[in-house]
């Protein structure tokens, strides 16, 4: 027995190993690879290996890894190949080395591995023994297989990124850290992986994977990361302005295993996005600007306005967001028809269950652009949010009871401008085209028939909020069936603002009225200026502007809105949400059935902050970077705060500015050493009582 071999040691080849896998850059002592692939280990034996020696490498996953159930692979260099798909194999032995090969199954379980070899009747456990096993984009024969490496570096490997906010006409991206590759974000994954409840066996397939991550991604139902709240009270967590990425969200919640407050959308999904890159899912955030929350399915979203064209916040159920941001993410559909390929949406936001969870997704985009909304999962609540139509009314007082009268049916508003951070640049890229076909082309009337004869038409919806005998002047029940009506006079309404928006100042608002037909025309109008949160949740109502306009013929008139500071600060500043101003405006032309309805949404406009730091800096040497910030407004900003992170270089870091007057000037350094090289970049955001969001980023070259 004194022969025994024995494992004397072992060595990952961590470097050469993580290079060839695209893993180098996480932050962890343990070898991560993905699946698919060869990887090579070092093994070193107490006496040199003989032909007759007994030698496996076992990899169990999960709690009690047993071969019956597939969860221990056991990998015998000399025998067959294993059915597992797994394969091995002596690359070369001499001496007591012994340099082995290990292929995992293109389709194996995703996850943490514990690594062990037996020789005869000894077991050897080396030290950092889990090995993490990723999903593979570089491989062909995984079903997340990416052909493009540029989409690859920035679906896969991009830790940096933006998610785009603001309203459809004033986009605007907001810079966020995906951190995918920082100190405990891998475990934090494994461990939403382990509590997900998946079988292993639905842990090969990135279906169910990024199924059951929308799910984690928020506290809903089980405890997940995220705690959303829209309430605008945010004492007793962080305002989920205040995130500039996902870092130390999942590492707070992987410490704490508690959900941490508060989210938004963007923030669900910038950290599904971590989640979905962190595992190896090729993934994108996704901006829909006009976003319907459409809650009783009938592709129709209905908005209520009193007679000064306020909208009223009470009545409906529906809701317009002017964005709602989720994700896509790339892989076969191997459970569907053939031609559904490719990016899939998934939304991590609790906005409607599914199948009993807040969950949302896989749906392929193929699917929403034809109106295949029949196939899994949630096509029709996707199809919904990008192509709802919008009807509006007014509800008048008729003998103390509510009137609601239907003025117009818009079907273009809904999902316009949808967007992502381009592939390789710091660019919008519009993605619209991929979720819809051009509106008004034959193939978007198709599209829209096929998806109208799986969507219920709209009748009594099961939460509508109030009986349906209300709509008693209303005949379109089927959608696809609402077109514009023809107008008399070519009746047209523009809304602009005549001077910027910043804070602190007048809204100096106008809208203008057009008509392009012969003859004289008496037109009521009335236009509303509200702030709202981004859900379209009314704020404050701030002024209105009602007036009777004559015009002759091909004509126009241009009515002032203005709005003065004083009678909205105040809202800004006990609002703990970013607002944005909303006007919307009602035009009918006396004698004529003519009516319009017309709203848009404005952002204010924010001094910026510089960034001072040098171009080039090199590894483990520091240097130092300065934030400098004047308020140009002329109010002041309370309770000012100052967020900064830069992955790789420095952790987040806030700084307490107090109050800033008009006119001053703040500064603040941090001094810096980089661990890691490549092009970093360092995001900085300040927010106040009134100032929600200024934000801003400045990359950084690291060399050796």
């Amino acid at each position: 027995p004194g022969t025994d071999l024995k494992v004397t040691g072992i060595d990952f080849l961590k470097s050469q190993n993580t290079r060839q896998h695209h893993t180098d850059a996480y932050n962890i002592k343990n070898l991560v690879v993905r699946r698919g692939q060869a990887f090579q280990l070092q093994l070193s034996f107490s006496r040199e290996l003989k032909a007759a020696d007994k030698l496996a490498l076992r990899f169990g996953i999960g709690e009690k890894p047993m071969k019956i159930r597939g969860t221990l692979l056991s990998l015998n260099p000399r025998r067959e190949p294993d059915y597992s798909g797994w394969q091995i194999s002596i690359v070369k032995s001499s001496g007591k080395e012994c340099l082995l090969s290990v292929t995992s199954s293109p389709s194996a379980p995703v996850g943490k591995y514990i690594l062990n070899v037996k020789t005869g009747t000894n077991i050897y456990k080396p030290e950092h023994d889990a090995v993490y096993l990723l999903f593979n984009p570089w491989c062909e024969s995984d079903v997340v297989f990416l052909a493009d490496e540029a989409q690859r570096k920035e679906y896969v490997l991009n830790d940096t990124g933006y998610i785009y906010v603001g309203s459809a006409y004033s986009i605007y991206g907001r810079p966020w850290n995906f951190g995918q590759f920082e100190e405990f974000v891998l475990d934090a994954c494994m461990y939403l992986l382990d509590k997900s409840n998946l079988r292993l066996s639905s842990r090969r397939d990135p279906v169910f994977v990024s199924r059951a991550m929308s799910a984690l991604v928020n506290a809903n139902d089980d405890s997940g990361v995220l705690l959303g709240n829209w309430s605008g009270n945010y004492d007793r967590g962080t305002s989920p302005l205040d995130w500039i990425g996902s870092v130390s969200i999942l590492q707070q919640y992987y410490k704490t295993k508690k959900s941490v407050c508060y989210g938004q959308c963007w923030v669900f999904a910038g950290v599904l996005t971590t989640v979905m890159r962190c595992l190896g899912i090729p993934s994108r955030c996704v901006s829909n600007f006009n976003s319907a929350h459409d809650t009783e399915e009938n592709l129709r979203v209905d908005i209520y306005l009193n007679e000064f064209g306020e909208k009223l916040n009470r009545m409906s159920l529906d809701s317009v967001w002017n964005f709602h941001v989720w994700n896509d993410v790339w892989m076969k559909r191997t459970d569907l028809p053939s031609g559904f390929d490719g990016w899939q949406a998934i939304d991590s936001t609790p906005q409607e269950q599914s199948q009993g969870i807040f969950q949302c997704g896989p749906c392929p985009l193929k699917a929403i652009r034809d109106g295949d909304v029949y196939l899994p999962f949630d096509s029709k609540f996707v199809y919904a949010e990008v192509n709802a139509d919008k009807v509006y009314w007014v509800v008048k007082k008729v003998n103390g009871k509510d009137k609601y009268i239907k003025i117009s049916t818009e079907t273009q508003g809904i999902g316009v401008n949808i967007s992502t951070k381009a592939v390789g640049q710091d660019k919008r890229e519009d993605i619209t085209s991929q979720y819809k076909f051009p509106e008004g082309s034959e193939e978007e009337r198709k599209a829209m028939q096929k998806a109208s004869s799986f969507i219920r038409p709209s009748g009594i919806g099961i939460r509508a909020r109030f009986a349906s005998t209300a709509h008693v002047n209303d005949m379109d029940s089927k959608p696809g069936v609402l077109r514009e009506t023809v107008s008399k006079t070519g009746l047209q309404l523009e809304i602009t603002n005549t001077d910027v928006l910043y804070p602190g100042n007048p809204l100096e608002l106008a809208i203008t009225v057009k008509t392009s037909t012969p003859g004289n025309w008496t037109i009521n109008l009335a236009g509303s200026c509200q702030l709202q949160s981004y859900t379209g949740k009314v704020e404050a109502s701030l002024g209105y502007v009602k007036e009777t306009v004559k015009l002759e013929g091909k004509s126009e008139i241009k009515v002032p809105l203005k709005i003065a500071a004083d009678s909205y600060m105040k809202t800004l500043a006990s609002v703990e949400d970013e607002v944005l101003i909303h006007i919307t405006a009602i035009a009918e032309v006396q004698g004529t059935d003519d009516k319009l309805t017309k709203e848009t949404t404005m952002r204010f406009e924010y001094p910026p902050i510089t960034v001072q730091m040098p171009e080039m800096a090199k590894l483990n040497e520091e240097f130092a970077c300065a934030f400098i910030f004047k308020n140009k407004l002329n109010v002041p900003l309370d309770n000012c705060k100052l967020l900064v992170e830069g992955l790789g270089i420095f952790k987040m870091a806030s700084f307490d500015q107090g109050d800033v007057k008009p006119g001053r000037i703040i500064k603040s350094e941090i001094v810096c050493t980089p661990t890691r090289v490549g092009e970093k970049k360092i995001v900085a955001k300040l927010t106040s009582a009134q100032v929600k969001a200024i934000s801003t980023e400045k990359a950084i070259t690291i060399t050796e």
